[in-house]
């Protein structure tokens, strides 16, 4: 049988007090049980025991009645969280007063950190739980009935939703983006309350540009009153009331970032609102005012400075990184997850929301730095054809014209870390506050990398620029030295006017009050003389008269070079033949008679003997073995070198051996001429044999037999169809069968007449 759900469920019990068997619905206020849960308080500010001691027991009584609550069954936990007043304020104080990541670091005893941490682990799951409308088969609730029970029992509301995001968006967000995700989902009504508090949210930056003294340009901006006066701005009003409006606008920055960081399905509902023109001209009007006083006020402790000037660059960053949602979600994520046709509205919305805001040059500036303006054109650009590019130029144009007149010095957008797994729960978020208070304050310790585009100093100036400011300060106040002039410049970025408005206001810092006001410039001499510095490819070498004292006059030519070698002269020159022609001529030494010593004269016969058989004399016995003395010559006949011959015999051996070679050519003609006619079958052969021999090295495999087929009347092969198909429409490539289409082309040409 299948489990029924939670709201169709029937319980059967005793009446306590009667003692009757009665049915009860599974959800009613009897079963819920009675336990008081107390309400939240923050840690104490001071390491006071007493205070210590009282937060300790408070939050350990919370976080005690949490587990018990998230240890009930599924049945009476719905109970006790539909029916207890108590446990609801207790949850809702926990939203209001827990510390923020945002807060400043408290020197808090560390039993009162692993407290709180225990405690926030507690307040997450019980959300997590309250969240979700099936725990498992048998345990589970209608999901058209659970939105009904947690928006009519008030368990979740947008205010709840936004401090559950930033409280445990850090360490939790794919928990927290499913549980937000199926809350909107299972209950569509958020989506008309979250429309409906939209104006107020509109209303918290009017409000602050209310109390700054600055007039709202939205559509919600109202008239100033007559009798009303406008005396209080961010620059003189008290210091208490300047540090509410930063922190104020902190928490509201930080809070919407967090939210559209874990639900970006809301930035359709934003933008209904018209949301990004609100922020960017809320964003104009606020932060320069609200930096300009934070830098011009005087503090007793410069930590309260730093602590001010942190949380207006967070919230800066926050707005400007919301912002970056808005545009993603609405414009640029549908355009790469549609197709080309259905591209066109939200390249719309993408030139319509910047074109809005193009009035708003600090905006524009800070948001370009970091997140280019030109990648997100450059995206519509690939994604569309038709873009309209006067548009988007126009676009363009108008960020450059943003940044004239300032340094464009691109920011790195630090990434923030991966979310830890998600089994780690809550702790994970308190784990990592430290880190990201710490992470802040690195990133925004300095003025430089806090103050944005507009606030970060220019690049370092010299030469005629520097010299044009000191002459410019120097003409309203005569009485001041150009070394001090230089000091001030230095100090304020540069900024003539400022140096000019502190000195005549004494504002001047404490570090340039104590220098002489008639202190001259010093020159800087170059540390690098030009001879020591310079370079080049004739560093060092054997004439270079700045490293070496002594250099060689007779290496150097004076004018140009004449070559006394030229070709002719080179060609007469006959050394080397006259050194090479007594080596040769030793091999031109032929011996005709031995000279005989006389001693041994009787062995020779002197005198020629007409008995003598020469019959054999001819033929020279023995005289060709292999280890014969004369193999060479016997080999290859004695041949003087051409360059030792006189020139007469050289010429008339060259003829003697042409003609020699020419009449052993005609011989061997003579010899393999045949007198007699060849068959006729013979040279056919052999001409079919050459072709087929080109035709399979040119790798043509020609196969005329399926041409052919078989004969008429007994039908033809597949082949032989195809083949015969492939000869028709390809004959008119070779031999004579274009005939027609020449003689047509002839005849248009006008060569033979019609």
């Amino acid at each position: 049988m299948p489990a029924l759900p939670l709201d169709e469920l029937q319980l059967t019990e005793r009446d306590p007090k009667t003692g009757k068997l009665r049915t009860l619905p599974a959800l009613h206020p009897e079963i819920k049980a009675d336990r008081s849960f107390v309400l939240y308080r923050p840690p104490p500010l001071v390491r006071e025991p007493a205070l210590v001691e009282e937060f300790l027991e408070r939050a350990k009584f919370i976080a005690d009645d949490l587990n018990w609550l998230l240890a009930l069954p599924h049945d009476k936990f719905w109970c006790q969280v539909i029916f207890d007043e108590t446990l609801q304020k207790c949850l809702d104080s926990y939203l209001c007063y827990a510390p923020r990541k945002f807060d400043a670091l408290l020197d808090c005893h560390p039993e009162v950190n692993d407290v709180q941490k225990r405690l926030h682990r507690c307040v997450f799951l019980t959300f997590l739980r309250m969240s979700t409308h099936k725990e498992s088969k048998d345990h589970f609730i209608t999901p058209s009935v659970f939105g009904e029970i947690i928006y009519n029992n008030f368990l979740f509301d947008i205010p709840k939703i936004l401090d559950l995001c930033v409280l445990f968006g850090k360490g939790n967000g794919l928990l927290l983006q499913k549980m937000i995700e199926n809350i909107f989902t299972q209950q569509p009504s958020y989506y008309s309350d979250l429309d409906e508090t939209l104006p107020t949210v509109l209303q918290v930056f009017n409000n602050i540009l209310h109390k700054c003294g600055l007039q709202c340009e939205g559509a919600s901006a109202e008239p100033q009153k007559l009798e009303e006066k406008v005396n209080v701005t961010p620059g003189n009003m008290p210091f208490k009331e300047l540090k509410d409006i930063v922190l104020y606008l902190c928490d509201t920055c930080t809070t919407l970032w967090a939210f559209l960081d874990v639900f970006p399905s809301a930035c359709q509902t934003f933008q209904k609102h018209e949301f990004c023109y609100r922020l960017a001209s809320f964003y104009e009007l606020a932060i320069p005012e609200l930096e300009s006083a934070i830098k011009k006020r005087h503090y007793e402790d410069n930590s309260a400075c730093a602590d001010l000037w942190r949380r207006i660059s967070h919230s800066r960053k926050k707005m400007i990184e919301a912002f970056h949602i808005l545009i993603n979600q609405v414009c640029l994520q549908p355009i790469l997850e549609s197709s080309c046709e259905t591209i066109q509205p939200f390249i719309e919305e993408f030139l319509q929301i910047f074109t809005s805001v193009l009035q708003e040059r600090r905006f524009l500036r800070d948001y370009d730095e970091l997140f280019p303006v030109e990648d997100d054109v450059s995206l519509l650009q690939q994604a569309s054809s038709t873009l309209d590019e006067t548009r988007t130029g126009y676009i363009l144009q108008a960020v450059e014209s943003a940044w004239e007149g300032v340094d464009r010095k691109k920011a790195q957008v630090v990434k923030d870390p991966a979310p830890p797994a998600a089994s780690r729960g809550a702790s994970a978020m308190v784990e990592s506050a430290a880190e990201d208070v710490e992470e802040l304050g690195a990133a925004y310790a300095s003025e430089d990398e806090c103050a944005g585009a507009a606030a970060a100093p220019v690049a370092k100036v010299s030469g005629v620029e520097l010299d044009s400011l000191i002459s410019q300060v120097k003409d309203l106040l005569p009485n001041l030295g150009e070394g001090f002039i230089l000091a001030c410049l230095e100090e304020y970025g540069y900024n003539a006017e400022q140096v000019i408005n502190n000195i005549l206001e004494d504002k001047l810092v404490p570090c340039l009050d104590k220098l002489d006001r008639a202190m001259q410039r010093q020159l800087k001499p170059d540390p690098t003389p030009l001879v020591t510095s310079r370079y080049n490819v004739f560093q060092n070498d054997e004439f270079d008269v700045f490293s070496r004292d002594s250099v060689d006059v007779s290496r150097i030519q004076k004018g140009k070079r004449r070559e006394k070698d030229t070709t002719r002269s080179l060609l007469n020159d006959k050394r080397v033949v006259a050194e090479q022609r007594e080596r040769y001529s030793q091999y031109s030494v032929v011996v005709e008679e031995v000279p005989v010593p006389q001693g041994e004269a009787q062995l020779y016969g002197e005198d020629y003997e007409d008995e003598y058989d020469d019959t054999y004399d001819g033929n020279q016995v023995g005289a060709n073995d292999a280890d014969s003395d004369d193999e060479l010559i016997s080999r290859r006949p004695f041949t003087i070198p051409q360059v030792l011959r006189p020139k007469g015999q050289e010429e008339g051996q060259e003829e003697e051996e042409e003609d020699e070679e020419e009449e052993e050519e005609e011989a061997e003609k003579e010899r393999t001429k045949d007198h007699f006619v060849q068959d006729p079958a013979v040279l056919r052969e052999r001409a079919e044999a050459r072709r087929l021999a080109f035709l399979a090295r040119k790798g043509h495999k020609h196969d005329g037999s399926a041409v052919v087929g078989n004969a008429k009347g007994h039908g033809q092969s597949r082949e032989t169809v195809q083949e015969r198909r492939k000869k028709e429409a390809n004959k008119s490539a070779r031999a004579n069968h274009n005939r027609r289409a020449m003689a047509d082309r002839k005849r248009n040409k006008g060569m033979i007449p019609s």
